[in-house]
């Protein structure tokens, strides 16, 4: 599969190339503005509860968020299909806010991400167009993943500073986790920053459909986050009435109090250790995979993977199936967190092969333990 010259093709019909470097940037952002405008024109795009499916591929979404009792919802979440003009490309995307101004850090997260993204494609196109010095050569050139990797790292460390020098955002104590996919053809790009998690429903060699964990839950206590944050002055501990949650603090061991190593914002410990560098991995579908569950923390507090892999599967309508997950979820809390506040639920349920009803065989469920059976 090619992917780098195909994304780059979709990106060059939609504006002209134009020289300078000023001129390359405001390419790609008119670029990246074009396709965000006509994805949700049509119906491609979507950020609240719903569904996204598309007739030029297999791809089909279920997408559904729920407000904790915390306050507002500071959730966000995107699907964009046919994500760069690509027909067989989605992208998903879900943030989960926290801090004061953490509604509106994941919202700006949420808008920035996917954009930026294509605005990196399409400066990537005009040097190539202008030939100064960016070999298109595939095979003596990066892989298409370390592409990906490359235009995410630089992209993450362009939004977290935009968000540092915003003037009407206070990320100082604010910020955001960002879990997203891309899939095009059967190849996913899987990038994390946070604790949300994404588990893919996978059958093993047993016929069983069990859950692989996708993404690290980056917290404090993690050896290597540990490090990192104590090498910068940081420092890490629970609160006597918090035993098992472990906190990034200050120096001082004042604030602010962080339970995650990798965030968006929270500018007032990015110089002792918390980072918004991503952990990029990737991951060839195969014909046993079937499914993708991208969640925040409301979720996974409640659920484990195997759980939710269930859930998800279980439910006849897959319209439905980020809702019930969601749903299931609520009543965990109730029923495991009695007297804490529930936290923001949100999930995407990305399925990769088409449901029953579109004349594939079906899947009857035989559970053995804590597996399901699939024949």
């Amino acid at each position: 599969m090619v992917l780098f010259p195909s994304l780059l093709d979709g990106l060059a019909g939609t504006v002209s190339i134009k020289k300078g470097r000023n001129s390359r940037k405001d390419a790609g952002k008119v670029a990246a503005e074009a396709l965000a405008k006509d994805a949700r024109k049509n119906e491609l795009m979507l950020s609240s509860s719903g569904i996204v499916k598309s007739n030029k591929s297999n791809n089909f979404a279920s997408v559904c968020s729920k407000r904790g009792q915390k306050g507002i919802n500071q959730d966000s979440l995107v699907v964009w299909e046919e994500f760069g003009c690509q027909e067989d490309m989605i992208f998903c995307g879900i943030f989960d806010g926290h801090g004061p101004w953490g509604h509106f850090i994941s919202k700006r997260v949420r808008e920035s991400v996917p954009s930026s993204l294509l605005c990196k494609w399409q400066e990537t196109l005009s040097l190539t167009s202008l030939g100064m010095d960016f070999e298109m050569d595939l095979e003596r050139n990066l892989h298409q993943f370390d592409i990906w990797k490359q235009f995410y790292l630089k992209t993450y460390a362009a939004i977290d500073h935009e968000l540092k020098q915003h003037p009407e955002i206070d990320s100082f104590c604010s910020g955001s986790t960002a879990l997203t996919i891309i899939k095009q053809g059967e190849h996913l790009v899987i990038t994390n920053v946070g604790d949300s998690r994404a588990v893919l429903a996978t059958t093993n060699d047993d016929g069983c459909l069990v859950p692989l964990q996708l993404t690290i839950d980056f917290k404090p206590n993690l050896p290597e986050e540990a490090e990192r944050i104590t090498r910068s002055n940081g420092r890490v501990f629970c609160l006597r009435d918090e035993p098992g949650v472990f906190r990034v603090w200050m120096p001082n061991g004042k604030t602010p109090g962080l339970a995650l190593s990798r965030a968006f914002g929270d500018h007032c410990v990015k110089d002792f250790g918390l980072i918004s560098e991503p952990d990029v991995t990737q991951r060839n579908i195969t014909r046993g995979d079937q499914f993708v569950i991208l969640a925040t923390d409301g979720v996974w507090d409640v659920i484990s993977n195997q759980e939710a892999v269930q859930v998800v599967f279980s439910t006849p309508d897959r319209e439905k199936s980020a809702k019930r997950l969601v749903e299931c979820a609520v009543r965990a809390w109730k029923n495991k967190k009695r007297g804490i506040a529930m936290d923001d639920i949100s999930a995407i349920c990305l399925f990769f092969h088409p449901s029953p009803s579109q004349k594939v065989a079906p899947l009857t469920i035989s559970k053995q333990g804590d597996m399901i059976k699939t024949f």
